[in-house]
């Protein structure tokens, strides 16, 4: 029997019940699937998003996708627009007046020294199929057209009622935990009565879809992610979806002035595109429309008992910066491997309450920045009060948010609990609670980046010359406990396991002497370090997964 599964009246149990099946969703439910941990999904809508939105997945989502094993598929997916960089802000896409807010996503090519991955426009509508594939055929039971009509929890779990939309059949189904993914308006959240905190309400816009053959020309060889057009009588963000004749456009939406959705007709989103982009006779045909709102809310916590909230139930935040996906896809990554060692044993719950402690900190401070970052960038239709801005435009460091947020409390050891969530400037050195450092290795002939090395278990790095002492008492400890931790040595030696690429210096890039060990969890970041050698290694090992894995 599955470590992980308990049979239930009926079948009708699972360790796992996610509600809701859009990007963050069907990510939890690939991460848990890799993790070999049972579970049901279910989302109300018959399938997944038609709308091309959501498409900018950063280094950090990528670098978990290409450790799932989908990275290669999502490329394939988003190859169309693999040649597009950059921000362009102009008055009148016609013409050559504007300014690249940056020309290139990654100048120069540097980020390759931080990470195995690089940024991906894929849009929500071409990955969400390939998480669907990706999920379902690692096991996830997903299902669609399907309703949560209730909810309730004990001390020993949750019961859920559900109902087929497509048959009008209810079932129940009982689950040892279950993760809301289900939007900013989280039905979930709602009957938790769990309340959110921040600046609330930025501004509304319509995603319009439509064609044009024409545009094309218009644009030329200015390949952007997205072209902001300022001009106060036809404002809106320009989107390419093919570079051909495929594009979105959202248009400012005043609903706080009685403005309906109605009043946007095909003839009035017609004649605005044609003046934002400059071109009075634009070959235009509206495809669709969708209403869409941004705002800054964080919920006030990320748990109740057994259920926990990711994604747009937990937070909202600007679109600009492409944070919010992101943010909720990382929030999955960082409960799946939790909810993999609790359900699996080799952790007590209290392992699951880091996931708060960790991930809301990092919400708080990122939308924040993603709200500034539509000051510095003017996004259509919001007018910021007089304390919006401050860091995270245009010169705020993104990177500082994508790779350098970090923990400073929850299941980590040695974390200054100064630091901030989201500190100024990046620092990928190995310290606890930070994402841990990308090196490549020679591992048995085969080129892998450290970040390849944590997925399914906890991993100890020590050198292969002057530090076996620390990789033997791994290995008992782990045997001991009945943890899954892998330990590898590090060096040119014949005892080594990994072999760094040149002459880079592993140990000094994770801030220890060749005598020290890093501990980096499942999600790729350190747990805990020890700089140089200790007397006895396998009772420290022993003591520091006792604490971080809630064994005491």
């Amino acid at each position: 029997m599955n470590p992980y599964q308990e049979p239930g009246e009926d079948g009708h149990h699972t360790p796992v019940l996610i509600v809701g099946g859009s990007l963050v969703g069907l990510s939890t439910s690939l991460f848990l699937g890799r993790l070999g941990v049972p579970h049901v999904l279910v989302e109300r809508h018959s399938g997944t998003s038609v709308h091309p939105r959501g498409r900018g997945n950063n280094v950090r989502t990528m670098e978990l996708y290409r450790v799932a094993g989908v990275r290669q598929r999502i490329e394939e997916a988003a190859s169309v627009l693999s040649g597009n960089n950059g921000i362009l802000q102009t008055p009148r896409l016609a013409g050559e007046a504007g300014e690249w807010l940056f020309r290139e996503i990654d100048p120069g090519g540097g980020l390759a020294r931080l990470s195995p991955a690089a940024w991906c426009l894929c849009s929500q509508n071409d990955l969400e199929p390939v998480l669907v594939e990706s999920a379902a055929a690692l096991g996830g039971d997903l299902r669609f057209s399907t309703e949560l009509m209730s909810v309730d929890q004990d001390s020993d779990g949750v019961t859920a009622r559900l109902k087929s939309r497509e048959t009008g059949e209810h079932t129940t189904i009982r689950a040892d935990y279950l993760v809301a993914a289900d939007g900013p308006r989280s039905p979930v959240r709602e009957r938790l009565g769990i309340a959110r905190g921040g600046a609330g309400d930025l501004f509304h816009n319509v995603s319009i879809t439509f064609t044009s053959r024409g545009l094309a020309d218009v644009v030329g060889d200015r390949r952007f992610v997205v072209c902001y057009l300022t001009d106060p009588d036809a404002d809106g963000a320009l989107l390419p979806v093919d570079n051909r004749e495929r594009w979105v456009f959202h248009a400012p939406w005043h609903p706080e002035d009685g403005e309906t959705l109605e009043e946007f007709t095909d003839e009035r989103c017609v004649a605005h595109i044609r003046r934002a982009v400059g071109v009075p006779d634009l070959d235009v045909e509206i495809t669709g429309r969708a209403p869409w709102h941004a705002a800054e809310r964080v919920a006030e916590r990320y748990a109740d008992g057994r259920v926990f909230l990711a994604g747009d139930s937990a937070h909202e935040m600007s679109p600009t910066g492409a944070f919010g996906s992101n943010t909720g896809i990382q929030d999955a990554h960082n409960l799946a491997w939790k909810l993999a060692a609790v359900l699996g044993g080799w952790a007590g719950p209290g392992l699951l309450r880091s996931y708060d402690a960790e991930r809301r900190p990092v919400a708080e401070a990122t939308s924040a920045r993603a709200s500034a970052r539509s000051v510095e960038h003017s996004h259509p239709g919001y007018t910021p009060g007089p304390a919006a801005g401050g860091a995270g435009g245009r010169n705020g460091g993104i990177l500082d948010v994508v790779l350098g947020h970090r923990y400073p409390h929850g299941a980590v050891l040695g974390a200054d609990p100064s630091t901030p969530a989201v500190p100024e400037g990046l620092r990928l050195t190995g310290e606890p609670g930070s994402r841990a450092p990308h090196l490549w290795l020679d591992r048995d002939g085969m080129r892998v980046s450290t970040l390849d090395l944590y997925e399914r278990s906890l991993v100890l790095l020590s050198a292969a010359d002057g530090a076996g002492a620390w990789h033997e008492a791994a290995l008992d400890v782990a045997g001991e406990l009945a943890v899954p931790l892998d330990a590898y040595r590090i060096g040119d030696g014949p005892d080594a396991e990994l072999v760094p690429e040149g002459d880079t210096d592993w140990s000094g890039t994770h801030g220890v002497t060749r005598d020290g060990a890093v501990l980096v969890r499942p999600d790729g970041f350190v747990a805990w370090r020890s700089e140089a050698a200790v007397a006895d290694p396998a009772a420290t090992l022993r003591e520091v997964l006792a604490v971080l894995l809630d064994r005491r």
